[in-house]
This record gives structure tokens, sequence and C-alpha cells, in this order.
């Protein structure tokens, strides 16, 4: 769970491969994705920007594949006669539940970076500390 008690990290005097302070990198690496990749290569020396990066390429590709798995089965189960109309609605549904739980992590992931706070996406947290090289 995350620790919404831990110190902001310390200020590293290591130069920034990308001259933006820590925490307007980390909120601009945000961005699901697109914005994780990017700063992800091209901040080489700040942890802190590193590990949000990460958080988003994550939390983007796991878009990503929810969006492949849902147009797969809404082509497939939307066209079954009679009932699916039915499937329809229930994967249009679980489609907009995704997409707006994906927008409020990423709200609050870019709120918590641009305040320095260190914030663990729940279950992908643990993997992007992993991937960064953090304990």
């Amino acid at each position: 769970m995350p620790d919404e008690s831990s110190p902001p990290p310390p200020v590293s005097d290591s130069p920034k491969s990308t001259g933006l302070p820590s925490n307007v990198a980390a909120a601009l690496a945000c961005i699901p994705l697109i914005g994780g990749i990017v700063f992800y290569y091209l901040e080489k020396n700040d942890q802190f920007v590193r590990f949000y990066a990460m958080q988003s390429i994550i939390l983007g590709g796991i878009y990503l594949l929810c969006w492949i798995v849902y147009s797969i089965l809404f082509g497939i189960l939307s066209s079954i006669p009679a009932i699916g109309f039915f499937f329809g609605i229930i994967l249009t549904v679980t489609w907009a539940l995704i997409r707006v739980a994906v927008i409020v992590l990423w709200i609050i992931a870019t709120v918590k970076a641009f305040t320095r706070v260190r914030w663990d996406i729940p279950y992908i947290g643990p993997i992007a500390r992993k991937q960064v090289g953090e304990t």
C-alpha cells in the first residue's frame, strides 16, 4: 500500500539529464506511456524521475493491453445475435470504469510527483521499483 508519510526525496546534486527540476520532470513523466518512455530514456541520474517514468510506462502498457482485449471481445461478443447487445453494454461499462480508474491514478500520480512525494500506484509501484533498481 502507498506510504503517504514518506519524506520527500533528497534534492540530488547530480546533474539532471533533462535540465528540469525533479518534481516537474516526474510530473511530466506521469503522462501514461509516452511521457514515461521519453523521461525514462532522457533522465539517467534522477531515480525519482525514473521511478515515476517506469510507473507511467507500466500503467500505459496495462491500459493499452486492456484496450486491445476490449476491442477484440467487443468485436466478437457484440456481434452475437440476440445477446450481443447485452455483452456490448457490459463491455462498454467495464471499459468506461477502466478509463476512469486510469485517469484518477494518472492525476493522483502527477500531483504526488509534483509535490515530491514518492507514491506507489497499487500493484504497479513495487514492479516499477524493481525495474529502476530501488529497494
